[in-house]
């Protein structure tokens, strides 16, 4: 028998344990051994839950007990968190966390300890909640030089866009909605601000190519600032706005990591992953395309996730499942703005300025072509261009919108 302590006792926690007991008989089959709770650490009390009675409040009393072997962390966030996760390591016992926030910032560091210690440091749920992605990339797509990898990262914003598309009701009023529904935290900013997508797309980054990424060295923009006419806008020339994240590998060798929201087309994997739905496109030399589909988040998905990882930890306990990344040179990560690309526009300028600054272009529309344009405005995409090439010409062009393009 296997005994696991759970860190936290909030949504995924609690779904872990619940998973954890519902399937108690399909998880000693595939582990190969009984897995059992034998603490909850949370600050809270939960009279009439099943597991009231293995709720402690002493970190200590996981890190000295020799018959812990597995220590899950849901706590979130990098304080407690990080703490508990690097004593936990330090003192012999495999970690499994969905915490991204903490991956993306000292995953580099907390596997280090986890390799000299032979132990394991998972995180599948950190990235896509319930869809499989981490362990694909690592063992089933092993045989591939990964090129890129760019995805729909967050359900919120992605549940947010796709209403102002389908019900053409503007930003904050779809917000509201995404908050009624729970799918919106009270304060959304880490995930209308684009700051949930860019903590997984380093992750991934860092699987794929190797070295660290770390969130401080790549841009990040989330949707607050887009608005109906660029979603009509978007639609004219038959494509959707998403929010993405995206890593990619430059030919000299360095690797280019953002979050925005790019314009997509009807033919893209991804156009029609709407809703709160997440979809992750992995480009192999030798698979080609493939894209991962599912819930990004939510309870039962994200504990499912958790709960493999156990699984996987249990089944790895005496020789430790290869997981790493090298540490990234100065220099490594390449500023978006250096990178080509095709450029959404919308801007208060006239024809005249627009010209001038961008000659060969392609006009979507007119003023007065719809209702809610305003007066004066117009949107085109650019040719291909760098980032700083495009924000210099736009400089006099009054612009109100600037989205990449992704064919």
């Amino acid at each position: 028998m296997v005994n696991v302590a759970i860190l936290g006792f909030g949504t995924v926690g609690s779904g872990t344990a619940e998973v954890i007991e519902e399937n108690s008989k399909s998880i000693a089959l595939n582990a190969g051994e009984e897995i059992k709770i034998k603490y909850i650490l949370d600050v809270k009390e939960f009279p009439g839950s099943p597991f009231e009675k293995l709720v402690i409040r002493d970190f200590s009393v996981v890190e000295n007990d020799p018959e812990v072997s597995i220590v899950v962390e849901t706590i979130g966030g990098v304080s407690a968190a990080y703490e508990y996760t690097k004593r936990a390591l330090l003192a012999g016992k495999s970690v499994v966390t969905s915490n991204k926030e903490l991956v993306a910032s000292h995953g580099y560091e907390l596997l280090q300890i986890a390799c000299e210690k032979n132990v394991n440091y998972f995180f599948e749920a950190s990235v896509g909640g319930g869809i499989p992605i981490i362990r694909p990339i690592n063992e089933c797509l092993a045989a591939n030089k990964i090129h890129e990898i760019f995805g729909i990262l967050n359900g919120t914003s992605n549940y947010i866009l796709t209403k102002m598309i389908t019900a053409h009701t503007d930003f904050y009023e779809s917000l509201r909605e995404a908050q009624d529904l729970g799918y919106a935290e009270r304060n959304p900013s880490a995930d209308i601000e684009g700051y949930d997508a860019a903590r997984k797309i380093c992750i991934l980054a860092d699987l794929c190519f190797g070295k660290n990424v770390s969130p401080e060295d790549i841009s990040v923009r989330g949707i607050t600032d887009v608005t109906l006419n660029d979603v009509e806008y978007a639609r004219r020339v038959a494509c959707k706005i998403k929010l993405l994240g995206r890593a990619f590998r430059l030919s000299d060798g360095r690797v280019c990591a953002y979050v925005a929201p790019h314009l997509i087309g009807k033919t893209s994997l991804l156009s029609n992953v709407d809703g709160v739905m997440n979809g992750i496109v992995v480009h192999g030399n030798a698979i080609g395309e493939c894209m991962f589909y599912g819930p990004g988040a939510g309870k039962r998905p994200t504990a499912s996730a958790v709960v493999a990882d156990i699984i996987d930890a249990v089944k790895h306990r005496e020789k430790r499942k290869p997981i790493n990344w090298n540490k990234a040179e100065e220099g490594y990560v390449a500023s978006a703005d250096e990178v080509p690309m095709r450029w959404y526009v919308r801007t208060g300028s006239g024809l005249e300025t627009i010209g001038k600054a961008f000659g060969n272009l392609r006009l979507i529309s007119y003023p007065g072509e719809y209702p809610g344009a305003g007066p004066g405005e117009y949107a085109f995409l650019t040719e291909e261009m760098t980032g700083r090439e495009g924000k210099k010409r736009l400089s006099d062009t009054g612009v109100r919108s600037l989205f990449p393009v992704l064919d």
